[in-house]
Protein backbone atom coordinates (compact mmCIF):
# COMPACT_ATOMS: atom_id res chain seq x y z
CA UNK A 1 0.00 0.00 0.00
CA UNK A 2 1.67 3.76 -1.16
CA UNK A 3 1.72 6.56 1.07
CA UNK A 4 -0.67 8.21 -1.11
CA UNK A 5 -3.57 5.56 -0.59
CA UNK A 6 -3.22 5.65 2.77
CA UNK A 7 -3.62 9.80 3.27
CA UNK A 8 -6.25 8.88 1.17
CA UNK A 9 -7.82 6.53 3.26
CA UNK A 10 -7.27 8.60 6.43
CA UNK A 11 -9.15 11.45 5.11
CA UNK A 12 -11.72 9.69 4.09
CA UNK A 13 -12.14 8.66 7.62
CA UNK A 14 -10.76 11.22 9.54
CA UNK A 15 -13.93 13.76 8.93
CA UNK A 16 -16.53 11.54 9.22
CA UNK A 17 -14.32 10.34 12.28
CA UNK A 18 -14.00 13.87 14.18
CA UNK A 19 -17.57 14.74 13.88
CA UNK A 20 -18.46 11.38 15.49
CA UNK A 21 -16.25 12.85 18.48
CA UNK A 22 -17.83 16.38 18.33
CA UNK A 23 -21.71 14.77 18.22
CA UNK A 24 -20.49 12.34 21.08
CA UNK A 25 -19.32 15.31 23.01
CA UNK A 26 -22.25 17.52 22.49
CA UNK A 27 -24.47 14.37 23.71
CA UNK A 28 -22.26 13.86 26.90
CA UNK A 29 -22.26 17.58 27.56
CA UNK A 30 -25.71 18.45 27.99
CA UNK A 31 -26.51 14.97 29.64
CA UNK A 32 -23.98 15.79 32.58
CA UNK A 33 -24.40 19.00 32.43
CA UNK A 34 -28.22 18.33 33.31
CA UNK A 35 -28.84 21.30 29.73
CA UNK A 36 -31.90 22.28 29.53
CA UNK A 37 -33.50 20.95 25.92
CA UNK A 38 -34.65 24.62 25.61
CA UNK A 39 -31.41 26.03 25.58
CA UNK A 40 -29.17 23.21 24.21
CA UNK A 41 -31.13 19.87 22.99
CA UNK A 42 -29.12 16.66 22.49
CA UNK A 43 -28.11 15.86 19.32
CA UNK A 44 -30.94 12.65 19.13
CA UNK A 45 -33.10 15.45 19.45
CA UNK A 46 -32.40 17.27 17.02
CA UNK A 47 -31.98 14.56 14.37
CA UNK A 48 -35.49 13.88 15.16
CA UNK A 49 -36.98 17.01 14.89
CA UNK A 50 -34.98 16.71 11.50
CA UNK A 51 -36.92 13.78 10.37
CA UNK A 52 -40.08 15.46 11.38
CA UNK A 53 -39.23 18.34 9.61
CA UNK A 54 -38.36 17.12 6.06
CA UNK A 55 -41.67 15.22 5.95
CA UNK A 56 -43.52 18.22 5.61
CA UNK A 57 -44.24 19.32 2.80
CA UNK A 58 -44.53 23.07 3.44
CA UNK A 59 -40.35 22.28 4.23
CA UNK A 60 -40.06 21.64 1.43
CA UNK A 61 -41.50 24.46 -0.53
CA UNK A 62 -39.55 26.92 1.87
CA UNK A 63 -36.36 25.24 0.81
CA UNK A 64 -37.31 25.66 -2.86
CA UNK A 65 -37.94 29.50 -2.31
CA UNK A 66 -34.46 29.33 -0.81
CA UNK A 67 -32.85 27.60 -3.55
CA UNK A 68 -34.56 30.55 -5.92
CA UNK A 69 -33.87 33.71 -4.35
CA UNK A 70 -30.12 32.07 -3.71
CA UNK A 71 -29.75 30.97 -7.41
CA UNK A 72 -31.14 34.39 -8.76
CA UNK A 73 -28.74 36.57 -6.61
CA UNK A 74 -25.76 34.31 -7.26
CA UNK A 75 -26.61 34.73 -11.10
CA UNK A 76 -26.85 38.62 -10.80
CA UNK A 77 -23.26 38.72 -8.92
CA UNK A 78 -21.62 36.14 -11.38
CA UNK A 79 -22.66 38.08 -14.65
CA UNK A 80 -22.25 41.15 -12.64
CA UNK A 81 -18.62 40.82 -11.62
CA UNK A 82 -17.26 39.03 -14.40
CA UNK A 83 -18.64 41.82 -17.04
CA UNK A 84 -16.96 44.71 -14.63
CA UNK A 85 -14.07 42.47 -13.56
CA UNK A 86 -12.49 42.41 -17.34
CA UNK A 87 -12.50 45.68 -17.81
CA UNK A 88 -11.18 46.82 -14.50
CA UNK A 89 -8.70 44.39 -14.60
CA UNK A 90 -7.68 45.53 -18.32
CA UNK A 91 -7.45 49.32 -17.77
CA UNK A 92 -5.50 50.85 -14.82
CA UNK A 93 -7.52 54.32 -14.72
CA UNK A 94 -10.78 52.17 -14.83
CA UNK A 95 -9.62 50.72 -11.69
CA UNK A 96 -8.40 53.30 -9.90
CA UNK A 97 -11.91 55.23 -10.54
CA UNK A 98 -14.52 52.59 -9.35
CA UNK A 99 -12.62 50.91 -6.59
CA UNK A 100 -13.10 53.40 -4.13
CA UNK A 101 -17.05 53.12 -5.00
CA UNK A 102 -17.04 48.92 -5.37
CA UNK A 103 -14.52 49.29 -1.55
CA UNK A 104 -17.34 51.75 -0.28
CA UNK A 105 -20.68 49.39 -1.14
CA UNK A 106 -18.92 46.50 0.51
CA UNK A 107 -17.76 48.13 3.94
CA UNK A 108 -21.85 49.30 4.38
CA UNK A 109 -23.01 46.67 6.44
CA UNK A 110 -25.46 44.53 4.33
CA UNK A 111 -27.89 44.30 7.40
CA UNK A 112 -28.07 47.51 7.15
CA UNK A 113 -29.66 47.26 3.29
CA UNK A 114 -32.23 45.31 4.01
CA UNK A 115 -34.78 47.41 5.56
CA UNK A 116 -33.77 49.58 2.59
CA UNK A 117 -34.33 47.09 -0.17
CA UNK A 118 -37.65 45.65 1.22
CA UNK A 119 -38.81 49.73 1.37
CA UNK A 120 -37.99 49.75 -2.38
CA UNK A 121 -38.73 46.38 -3.56
CA UNK A 122 -41.12 44.85 -0.90
CA UNK A 123 -41.49 41.49 0.76
CA UNK A 124 -41.01 39.50 -2.15
CA UNK A 125 -38.01 37.01 -3.87
CA UNK A 126 -36.99 40.50 -5.58
CA UNK A 127 -35.49 41.97 -2.09
CA UNK A 128 -34.02 38.98 -1.35
CA UNK A 129 -32.24 38.34 -4.73
CA UNK A 130 -30.79 41.61 -4.48
CA UNK A 131 -29.55 40.94 -1.35
CA UNK A 132 -28.11 37.77 -2.18
CA UNK A 133 -26.34 39.37 -5.37
CA UNK A 134 -24.89 42.40 -3.43
CA UNK A 135 -23.25 40.05 -0.78
CA UNK A 136 -22.05 37.43 -3.73
CA UNK A 137 -20.71 39.90 -5.97
CA UNK A 138 -17.38 41.47 -4.81
CA UNK A 139 -15.16 37.84 -3.81
CA UNK A 140 -16.48 37.06 -7.74
CA UNK A 141 -15.34 40.36 -8.79
CA UNK A 142 -11.85 40.75 -6.93
CA UNK A 143 -11.14 37.40 -8.08
CA UNK A 144 -12.22 38.57 -11.98
CA UNK A 145 -10.05 41.05 -11.68
CA UNK A 146 -7.23 39.23 -10.21
CA UNK A 147 -7.19 36.48 -12.71
CA UNK A 148 -7.28 39.31 -16.07
CA UNK A 149 -4.19 41.07 -14.14
CA UNK A 150 -2.67 37.49 -13.63
CA UNK A 151 -2.16 36.84 -17.89
CA UNK A 152 1.64 38.13 -19.14
CA UNK A 153 1.99 40.65 -21.27
CA UNK A 154 3.56 38.10 -24.34
CA UNK A 155 0.34 36.20 -24.66
CA UNK A 156 -1.70 39.52 -24.86
CA UNK A 157 1.49 40.41 -27.77
CA UNK A 158 0.61 37.19 -29.21
CA UNK A 159 -3.05 37.96 -29.88
CA UNK A 160 -2.42 41.33 -31.32
CA UNK A 161 0.35 40.32 -33.60
CA UNK A 162 -2.51 37.78 -35.37
CA UNK A 163 -5.11 40.76 -34.94
CA UNK A 164 -7.55 39.10 -33.19
CA UNK A 165 -10.52 41.23 -31.99
CA UNK A 166 -11.60 42.15 -28.30
CA UNK A 167 -14.30 39.49 -28.34
CA UNK A 168 -11.87 36.77 -29.59
CA UNK A 169 -9.45 38.01 -27.00
CA UNK A 170 -11.95 37.84 -24.17
CA UNK A 171 -13.14 34.44 -25.39
CA UNK A 172 -9.37 32.72 -26.33
CA UNK A 173 -7.21 34.05 -23.56
CA UNK A 174 -8.40 36.22 -20.76
CA UNK A 175 -11.78 34.25 -19.84
CA UNK A 176 -9.63 30.97 -20.00
CA UNK A 177 -7.14 32.35 -18.08
CA UNK A 178 -9.10 33.98 -15.70
CA UNK A 179 -11.69 31.09 -15.26
CA UNK A 180 -9.40 29.42 -12.19
CA UNK A 181 -10.07 32.51 -10.27
CA UNK A 182 -13.67 33.32 -11.31
CA UNK A 183 -14.57 29.45 -9.80
CA UNK A 184 -12.76 30.32 -6.99
CA UNK A 185 -14.63 33.24 -6.66
CA UNK A 186 -17.79 31.78 -7.29
CA UNK A 187 -16.87 29.24 -4.64
CA UNK A 188 -16.78 31.99 -1.96
CA UNK A 189 -19.68 33.79 -4.22
CA UNK A 190 -22.30 31.01 -3.28
CA UNK A 191 -21.92 30.39 -0.26
CA UNK A 192 -22.34 34.43 0.64
CA UNK A 193 -25.29 34.18 -1.77
CA UNK A 194 -27.45 31.90 0.46
CA UNK A 195 -26.21 33.63 3.75
CA UNK A 196 -27.42 36.62 2.20
CA UNK A 197 -30.59 35.12 1.15
CA UNK A 198 -31.16 33.34 4.48
CA UNK A 199 -30.79 36.71 6.52
CA UNK A 200 -32.66 38.92 4.13
CA UNK A 201 -35.28 35.76 4.57
CA UNK A 202 -35.16 36.10 8.73
CA UNK A 203 -35.28 40.26 8.77
CA UNK A 204 -38.25 40.94 6.42
CA UNK A 205 -39.46 37.48 5.34
CA UNK A 206 -42.37 35.50 4.60
CA UNK A 207 -41.09 32.09 2.75
CA UNK A 208 -37.83 30.82 2.99
CA UNK A 209 -35.78 28.94 5.28
CA UNK A 210 -35.03 32.50 6.81
CA UNK A 211 -38.53 32.54 7.28
CA UNK A 212 -39.06 28.94 8.59
CA UNK A 213 -35.44 29.70 11.44
CA UNK A 214 -37.90 32.63 12.42
CA UNK A 215 -40.58 30.91 12.87
CA UNK A 216 -39.29 28.22 15.10
CA UNK A 217 -37.75 30.93 17.23
CA UNK A 218 -40.87 32.27 18.17
CA UNK A 219 -42.48 28.91 18.85
CA UNK A 220 -39.43 28.07 21.14
CA UNK A 221 -38.65 24.77 19.30
CA UNK A 222 -34.81 25.17 20.04
CA UNK A 223 -34.66 21.20 18.54
CA UNK A 224 -36.34 21.87 15.60
CA UNK A 225 -34.39 25.69 15.53
CA UNK A 226 -31.31 23.64 15.06
CA UNK A 227 -33.19 20.83 12.70
CA UNK A 228 -33.53 23.98 10.52
CA UNK A 229 -29.99 24.68 10.66
CA UNK A 230 -29.06 21.31 9.86
CA UNK A 231 -31.15 21.80 6.58
CA UNK A 232 -30.08 24.92 5.82
CA UNK A 233 -26.55 23.86 6.49
CA UNK A 234 -27.34 20.71 4.07
CA UNK A 235 -28.29 22.79 0.70
CA UNK A 236 -25.17 25.01 1.28
CA UNK A 237 -23.02 21.99 1.17
CA UNK A 238 -24.95 21.10 -1.82
CA UNK A 239 -24.15 24.70 -3.76
CA UNK A 240 -21.02 24.27 -2.84
CA UNK A 241 -20.38 20.88 -4.27
CA UNK A 242 -22.14 22.08 -7.34
CA UNK A 243 -19.53 24.76 -8.08
CA UNK A 244 -16.51 22.57 -6.96
CA UNK A 245 -18.21 19.90 -9.74
CA UNK A 246 -18.14 22.69 -12.03
CA UNK A 247 -14.98 23.98 -11.53
CA UNK A 248 -13.79 20.52 -12.21
CA UNK A 249 -15.18 20.38 -15.63
CA UNK A 250 -14.96 23.63 -16.87
CA UNK A 251 -11.10 23.35 -16.05
CA UNK A 252 -9.78 19.89 -15.76
CA UNK A 253 -6.21 21.38 -17.06
CA UNK A 254 -5.40 23.48 -14.20
CA UNK A 255 -4.21 21.61 -10.77
CA UNK A 256 -7.25 23.21 -8.60
CA UNK A 257 -10.16 21.61 -11.43
CA UNK A 258 -8.61 18.49 -10.59
CA UNK A 259 -7.19 18.17 -7.06
CA UNK A 260 -7.85 15.35 -5.17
Amino acid sequence: MTLRSIRNRFEWVASPALALLLLGGWQWYVTAAGVSPFILPPPTAVWSGFLDLVQLPSTWRHVWVTIQETLGGFAIAAVAGVLLGVPVGKLRWLERTLNPFIIASQVVPKVALVPLFIVWFGFGSTSKILVSAVIAFFPIFTNTVLGVKSIEAGYRDVMTSLNASRLHEFTRLELPSAAPYILTGMEVGIVLAIIGCVVAQYLGGNAGLGYLLVAQMNAYQTDLLFAVILLLTLVGFAFYAAVGAARRLLIPWHSSGGRA
